[in-house]
């Protein structure tokens, strides 16, 4: 995965070695001791379009080797238009795709399987029928797509991310999964009548990339992507508790927020352990295409994080513990920044309202007030170039609950930062040109005691 020879190129994360696109992770799965990841590729150039799955495999969450295309679209079949979005799972010892099989423009596929041909997975061999061939009857979508699998008390549920057309609003459709190859429509999950979750995620035209988790307290996080007449914005997340209806389940959440704080975050996907669920994002660009496609490659997945709830119930983002390995030499404060880094903070305040910042070198810098509970990510000296319809700002805003204490992680690969406060929100921003020059804290207002500790990532 590693090119060190460009700082503006991510070294540690997944992304095709050989360049293109890359946008949603797919199917993360823990197969023959080696953890697996697919991600959506177009080999031929770094835009959208002709989608296939990429592959990168890890024994370790830190050291990713690329594998090239796992799953091609086959011409004049029900993918011939894209293999999209889904998940993976290990079924009678077989890794097996579940995912979006594309044949016509208007965002509305099929569910399709694709079997892995060996143990390395080096290629998923599409079955040639869908297994869920379109919407159900009687539905008038504007989307159906990215199934996600899960198990509830025994048995294997399917969702899948949907919009109606009339009211402009999302749905997750649930799907009872007797086999992989039986599945039956169970009516919606939830949908946007749901007060909660039409205040927390929307508006949105449709709901992208539904992943549902276990919380691990008897309650589950609902992930959603909001996609709005072909934008791609953010991602919200709902925890709520799971309920029996009829012959389905229905989702009723009781809180929830914005599961990314930074700009760069989209379509998150999930691999539940038993101790812990893990989860990755898309990280797009934030320059122009056509400085996308000069450099050669867009997009790239982020870190693996784990997500779970803290004891008060509130959402737990970290990174995975695993990449404290990536930690080579110390980097000391006032240090000129290398290539990919980490830094902490530990802030206790002496005084309220009392600031702290972090500048990575002279065109980025990262706030934090724990009374205020904000954090902020300042990337006024390298603005994004990307076009969206919503102009992005020089800012991007973190909130958490306030008190005298806050713990900071920033992970820093070339363009790409990650920044965590106190597990309980996450900023993913990248930075283009990439941060450079030296490291400092400063306490900007008032009085505060700041341990700081750096670290090249090797």
């Amino acid at each position: 995965m590693a090119d060190r020879s460009d700082r503006n190129v991510p070294a540690h994360h997944v992304r095709p070695a050989a360049g293109g696109w890359c946008n949603d992770p797919n199917g993360p799965l823990f197969h023959d001791g080696r953890y697996h990841l697919f991600f959506q590729h177009n080999p031929g150039a770094a835009v959208w379009g002709d989608i296939h799955w990429g592959h990168a495999s890890s024994p370790d969450l830190v050291t990713w080797t690329d594998h090239g295309i796992a799953l091609t679209p086959t011409p004049g079949g029900r993918d011939a238009r894209g293999a999209w979005s889904g998940c993976a799972v290990v079924e009678e010892g077989v890794p097996t795709a579940v995912y979006t099989g594309m044949d016509r423009d208007d965002g509305i596929g099929s569910v399709m399987l694709a079997r892995a041909t060996d143990d390395t997975v080096t290629e998923l061999k599409a079955e040639p029928e869908p297994v869920v061939a379109g919407p159900p009857p009687g539905l008038d979508l504007v989307a159906f797509r990215d199934p996600y699998l899960f198990s509830y008390e025994g048995r294997r549920w399917g969702v899948i991310g949907a919009g109606h057309r009339g009211t402009g609003t999302g749905d997750v459709l649930l799907y009872r999964v007797d086999s992989l190859t039986e599945w039956t429509y169970a009516g919606s999950l939830v949908d946007a009548a749901d007060p909660v979750a039409a205040r927390i995620a929307g508006p949105a035209t449709a709901w992208e990339c539904p992943a549902l988790l276990p919380a691990g307290d008897g309650r589950w996080v609902l992930l959603l992507s909001l996609w709005i007449d072909d934008i791609t914005y953010t991602t919200s997340y709902l925890i709520g508790e799971l309920r029996g209806e009829g012959e389905g389940l229905r989702f009723v959440p009781a809180s929830g927020g914005m599961l990314d704080h930074g700009r760069d975050f989209y379509a998150p996907t999930a691999l539940v352990e038993d101790d812990r669920t893990l989860l990755w994002g898309w990280s797009w660009e934030s320059r122009t295409e056509q400085q996308s496609v000069a450099a050669g490659w867009a997009g790239c997945l982020t870190h693996p994080r784990e997500t779970g709830v803290h004891p008060d119930g509130t959402l737990r983002l970290a990174p995975a513990r695993e990449l404290t390995a990536l930690r080579g030499a110390e980097l000391p404060l006032g240090a000129e920044l290398p290539a990919a880094y980490e830094i902490e903070l530990d802030v206790r305040v002496e005084q309220p309202d009392s600031e702290i910042v972090l500048s990575l070198g002279a065109t980025v810098s990262l706030r934090v007030n724990p009374t205020r509970g904000t954090f902020v990510l300042d990337r006024t000296g390298a603005p994004a170039t990307a076009p969206h319809p919503l102009p992005r700002t020089p800012q991007a805003i973190a909130t958490v609950p306030g008190g005298t204490r806050s713990h900071v992680r920033v992970l820093v690969d070339g363009p790409l930062i990650e920044a965590f406060v106190d597990e309980r929100a996450m900023l993913t921003e990248k930075v283009y040109p990439a941060p450079e020059g030296r490291y400092e804290v400063t306490v900007v207002r008032g009085a505060a005691e700041v341990g700081v500790k750096g670290w090249v990532l090797d």
